[in-house]
């Protein structure tokens, strides 16, 4: 470090998560009929202290008597405490013990906490100013030391300058009272620090706000333990992904933005500008004019299962990683499809529309069970794979079609040609994916070839059939019931009509997309796609890429990754080589994986190395991205 910066640090809610008084609140109050009554009140004291509109010394009095703490009671805060650093400070341990010279605690807690909590990380116990406790003989808190200066307001203010500290000053916290310090020109910059809270008064007095240490590091050049600050990156979420997406995005530390509807093209174009991460469903269209927008998109994260909304050439050529979740929402597409054919193979429908109008149609006419009936299955993916196994569980005789080869489960009986399956089918169902080829994949040819009275489903994609074609045999009644969840077109949000020539049409289910849409399926989502995304971020992790060749990398330890996309042509590993022996470094493991379009190289090599080799890498001849994770 420079010799003449110093970092003056809080401790409360800053150093760690939480005010150490709430927590020793619930520690005290364990057993005390009134703890909600008196926990409601210390946190109201600790953000009227924090505010600046009560006196600081007039808030520690009153925490102190409503509390009556013990010392007994210090060694079980203090393990408390310890669990709670905040993540951004234990990620940079080493900062501390590095520069520990430089680093001073300066709060308005006390001591007797606080040193136990801070030394662990090297800081030295002479650099915490803290306020001290007063105890009696029995060990009784009574009181604390008032003629300290941070008992009082302007404290933190009067200590800085007790230390006369000779060089540049730069304050972080998340209180008033740390503003207080610049404000008294004793500090050259005052970070808010809002990882753990964020107090709007603070905020506006910032020089800089700091959503963690990381972000203070980057900007003055001390980072030790990540490439680049989490809250530089910027998530785009589009379409009302589940919030414990958003919640894990943001508890990694990423900038977040989200809306419960998607965008149009030209909306997206804008709005992608300065995106890292894209966040989407099935509706929002990320074309290559949309990537020609995108300068810093490093990933798309499909909450679906589906990608054809995506162009996925653009993407690879762009050096955007896409990753989806193709087995989160099967189990709630393939509920939907059993309760579909099952209530029209019944023909509920109809049935349930006339009830409605008052008409009382007592009647077995067209109401048949599954069970003994033939079930169709068009593309035995995850999806059709385990609609298979829960058809034959009711009964039903199980035939499948897939271009690719696919293991048979249970008794299902593989169709050597598409007229095979329809030829026999009682039941149809569309599990295929959206690729372009795939369009009016079923139409007039097809339906013909389809027994009178069959049922047929489409929960996969809606251009992949005719929708004209399948209206013609509904009315004709070739197509006995029908039930479709995916259109050629849908709306971009529910405010915007839905238009189809499917409405209004005898024993057919219309339902808006919501194959995957359970809360189970969608939070499996949540949990899913985000992981991808981070560990693509985090360790260049490739495991479960769409576009990008898969690699699972091993945890990063002692060295630098060096992830290196480029155009799949001859010769490119050879040149990153020779740019790492030009500068004398040693690769400590090195991986590469291509695929059609493209190469991914991952070279981790020893933390010291000249930095020009950085511009070396990035000038080899069809370098699509480069980047350095540590």
């Amino acid at each position: 470090m420079i010799p003449n910066k110093y970092f003056i640090i809080d401790f409360d809610s800053t150093f760690t998560k939480v005010e150490a008084f709430d927590v020793l609140a619930e520690i005290c109050l364990s057993d005390n009929p009134e703890r909600e009554s008196i926990q409601r009140q210390i946190a109201e004291i600790t953000n009227q202290g924090m505010d600046g509109s009560l006196s600081l010394r007039e808030s520690i009095e009153k925490r102190i008597q409503l509390l009556s703490p013990h010392k007994r009671h210090l060694g079980h805060l203090i393990e408390k405490l310890k669990s709670l650093v905040t993540d951004s400070f234990q990620r940079n341990k080493d900062f501390f013990n590095t520069h520990k010279d430089h680093v001073f605690i300066v709060s308005n807690g006390f001591r007797e906490f606080i040193e136990p909590v801070v030394t662990e990380f090297g800081i030295k116990k002479e650099n915490v100013l803290a306020n001290e406790f007063r105890f009696d003989d029995s060990g009784k808190v009574i009181g604390f030391d008032t003629e300290n200066p941070l008992s009082a307001n302007n404290g933190k203010a009067e200590q800085i300058k007790k230390l006369n500290l000779d060089g540049d000053i730069y304050v972080i916290g998340d209180g008033y009272t740390d503003y207080e310090i610049k404000h008294s020109g004793l500090a050259n910059k005052f970070y808010a620090f809002t990882e753990n809270i964020e107090r709007e008064r603070v905020v506006t007095k910032a020089d800089h706000i700091a959503p963690s240490l990381d972000e203070v590091l980057y900007l003055n050049k001390l980072n030790t333990n990540i490439s680049y600050p989490k809250n530089r990156i910027n998530m785009l979420l589009l379409e009302g992904v589940h919030p414990v997406a958003i919640e894990l995005v943001k508890a990694e530390g990423f900038t977040v933005e989200s809306y419960p509807a998607g965008l149009d093209e030209d909306e997206l174009c804008e709005k992608i500008k300065n995106v890292s991460v894209l966040g989407i469903r099935s509706k929002t269209q990320v074309t290559a004019k949309v990537l020609a927008n995108a300068d810093r998109l490093m990933a798309i994260g499909a909450f679906c299962i589906g990608t054809n909304q995506i162009d996925l050439a653009a993407a690879t050529k762009k050096g955007v990683a896409v990753f989806n979740a193709p087995f989160s929402n099967t189990r709630s597409v393939v509920e939907l499809a059993i309760a579909e054919m099952i209530m029209l193979i019944r023909n509920i429908v109809d049935k349930s529309n006339k009830m409605h109008k008052g008409q009382w149609d007592k009647s077995a006419k067209g109401s048949f069970e599954v069970r003994g009936k033939k079930l169709g299955i068009i593309g035995y993916g995850n999806i059709g794979a385990q609609l298979s196994v829960l058809a034959e569980n009711l009964g039903m005789k199980v035939l499948y079609y897939d271009k690719e080869e696919k293991l048979a489960l249970g008794n299902a009986v593989k169709c050597k040609t598409l007229k095979e399956l329809l030829s026999q089918s009682d039941v149809v169902t569309l599990h295929v994916d959206g690729r372009e080829s795939n369009a009016n994949f079923i139409g007039v040819h097809e339906f013909a070839l389809m027994k009178k009275g069959v049922i047929f489903l489409n929960l996969s994609r809606g251009h992949i059939v005719d929708v004209k074609a399948l209206r013609e045999n509904i009315l004709n009644g070739k197509v006995a019931g029908c039930a479709i969840d995916v259109y050629p077109y849908e709306p971009i949000s529910n405010d915007e009509e839905f238009v189809s020539e499917l409405r209004g049409l005898p024993n057919t289910i219309l339902s808006p997309h919501i194959g995957g849409s359970t809360l189970e399926a969608q939070e499996n989502i949540g949990n899913f796609v985000p992981g991808k995304i981070m560990d693509y971020i985090n360790t260049g992790s490739t495991s479960n890429s769409v576009n990008f060749p898969n690699l699972t990398l091993p945890t990063l330890e002692n060295a630098h990754r060096l992830i290196h996309i480029h155009d799949n042509v001859p010769g490119i590993l050879a040149k990153i080589n020779n740019v790492l022996a030009a500068h004398g470094i040693n690769i400590v493991g090195q991986y590469l994986k291509t695929n059609e379009h493209i190469g991914y190289v991952i070279t981790d090599i020893n933390k010291e190395y000249d930095k020009e080799v950085i511009k070396g890498l990035r000038s080899i001849e069809h370098t699509i991205k480069f980047r350095v994770l540590y």
